[in-house]
Parts: C-alpha cells; sequence; structure tokens
C-alpha cells in the first residue's frame, strides 16, 4: 500500500528584479495558495519603499504572511523564520488550501529545507572587536580572516558583506569551529511536506541589471530619501541595525549623513543590489534542487502555472 502524500508546498526562489511577486499573484490568482513572504527586509513595519513591499491594495487582495513583523528596532532571525513559517503553513494546510512561500532570502529557505544549527548567541563584546578591526583594516581583511577558519563559508560571501561576515566570523571565534560545519550538522529535520522548488534565473544577467537600476531609481522617486528621514524620526535607529544595512537604506542613510552624494546615493545603491542579485543567483544555484526558469521569459507565469498545476493534481 502507497504511503499518504505528503501536504504540498510551493517555494519561489529568484534574485532582487526577478519577478518572483507577479509570478505569485498570478499563481494565487489561479489555485488555492496561501502566500508566505521569504523576506527579511520586508518584516520590518514602515519599511516599504526600498522593501519593495507590495502596497496595500495588493496586500488586500493577495495577504502576504510574515510581513510587518517587527519594529526597524528590532532583529529578525532565520530560526524565528523557520518557527514563525512552520506555523503558519501548518494553518494554510489545516485550512485546504497549499503555502507558498516567496521571496530572495536564500538563507531562510535554505534553514527551513535544511534545518539550523545550534548556533550560540550574539555576543556584543565579540562583534564590537570585529567591527573595529573592519573599521581598521577594512571588511575584507575579515573576509581574508573567515576564508583561514571557515573557508566554505567565505567562499559564498562577498569580501564587503559586513554583516555575514561579523556572524560567520563571531561564531568560528565562540565556538572554535566553522559556522559550515555547525550547519551541515543539524539535527533538524526537514518539515513533512511534499515541496515543488521553483527557481527564477536570468538568462541574459545584462537584462536583470537594467531592472534592478530602473526599480531603484523607482524608489528614489516613490521617497526612499524621505521614508529613511520618516524611519531615524519615528524610531531610534543605528546604522548598524539589521534594518539600516538593507540594501538602500544604508546607501540613503550615509548620503542624509552627509558621507556620500546624491549621486553616490544612487550609484551605490544600484551597484549593492547587483551584488546582492549575485549573491541571491549563487545561492539558488549552489544550495537547492530547484527547477529552475527564466525570470525573462515572455510566458513565464503560464510555463509556472502548467507546473504547479501538474504538482498539485499528482
Amino acid at each position: 500500500m502507497n504511503s499518504p502524500r505528503l501536504p504540498p508546498a510551493i517555494l519561489i526562489m529568484g534574485p532582487t528584479a526577478s519577478g518572483k511577486t507577479a509570478v505569485a499573484l498570478e499563481l494565487a490568482d489561479r489555485f488555492p495558495v496561501e502566500l508566505i513572504s521569504v523576506d527579511s527586509a520586508q518584516v520590518f513595519r514602515d519599511m516599504n519603499v526600498g522593501t519593495a513591499k507590495p502596497d496595500r491594495a495588493t496586500l488586500e487582495r493577495y495577504p502576504h504572511r510574515l510581513i510587518d513583523l517587527i519594529s526597524p528596532e528590532e532583529s529578525y532571525s532565520a530560526a524565528r523564520f523557520c518557527h514563525d513559517a512552520q506555523a503558519a503553513m501548518a494553518e494554510i494546510s489545516a485550512a485546504g488550501k497549499v503555502p507558498l512561500l516567496v521571496g530572495g532570502t536564500m538563507l531562510y529557505f535554505r534553514a527551513l529545507l535544511q534545518g539550523l544549527a545550534d548556533l550560540p548567541q550574539a555576543d556584543a563584546a565579540l562583534r564590537a572587536e570585529i567591527d573595529a578591526a573592519a573599521a581598521t583594516d577594512g571588511w575584507p581583511s575579515i573576509h581574508a580572516k573567515l576564508a583561514q577558519l571557515d573557508p566554505v563559508t567565505a567562499a559564498r560571501l562577498h569580501s564587503t558583506d559586513s554583516q555575514r561576515l561579523q556572524r560567520a566570523l563571531e561564531i568560528c571565534l565562540l565556538t572554535g569551529r566553522p559556522m559550515s560545519a555547525l550547519l551541515a550538522e543539524s539535527e533538524h529535520q526537514r518539515p513533512a511536506y511534499d515541496f515543488l522548488s521553483i527557481g527564477l534565473l536570468p538568462s541574459d544577467r545584462a537584462v536583470l541589471h537594467e531592472r534592478i537600476a530602473r526599480r531603484f531609481d523607482e524608489m528614489l522617486l516613490a521617497g526612499l530619501a524621505d521614508e529613511v528621514r520618516m524611519l531615524r524620526e519615528k524610531y531610534t535607529l543605528r546604522p548598524d541595525l539589521p534594518s539600516m544595512r538593507c540594501v538602500g537604506y544604508r546607501q540613503a542613510w550615509e548620503a542624509q549623513d552627509g558621507t556620500i552624494s546624491k549621486r553616490e546615493l544612487r550609484e551605490r545603491g544600484i551597484f549593492a543590489t547587483r551584488q546582492l542579485a549575485k549573491r541571491q543567483i549563487t545561492w539558488l544555484t549552489n544550495s537547492f534542487a530547484a527547477e529552475n526558469f527564466d525570470c525573462l521569459e515572455p510566458a513565464l507565469g503560464g510555463r509556472i502555472a502548467a507546473r504547479v498545476a501538474a504538482f498539485i493534481n499528482s
């Protein structure tokens, strides 16, 4: 006798500006799905423009779980995401619908699918030491040190990815072991779901870069600088908080402090977004067994809908 099928769940993964939200909304029009955001920036309240958060009308028509969860003064983790996402998935499945998880935070997808190691809590004193060393020698020097202690993690991190470099080195120094080894030993089990993992990858990165530049310009026109100014007035923020390290917010903060010009805000914001997309593509290519589609294909939504129909009805 065949075992009963596990409940289905769909993952839509891809780099920034690959059209993930548009695909998810098209699927929501066609199938009995409910959306779960997999985005480490959209969890912050009042951060709308720079995170490309769906507008209010879209969220009313297509509710997204795990959006607007916390204040920009707070931090969110992969462990909390796994807890929140699995709780949401259970509720959706119990209601007879299919969870559709969509976003670009690959660490969250990996944590959900592969589990989390028992990593140490943040150590403020050690982080201050790492930040001080980076201020003196630069983040590439921190990357080089991490490469000696944990070459696997260092290989997938950019030499200026300060937040992740800080955490990876912190874990190595606190535990005496590479973070990559601790993650590999994770004892957490894969959630009891039948996953369809769909990746959106560009056949031409130059076109994706054009999309990124156009979208960043749209954010600037939509008031990204005003949004950052409002956030600084409303909340007690520092530039080293995860919320203000998000692409676009960091550059807008620096421009408001006068350390870079408005022109540099645009140039650095677009460059940082391209680097983010490059890291997302690397994660998606190397860390997931996804069925990949060309995100630049005009008939993308229809092709993915046909695959989802076959999956749901199988």
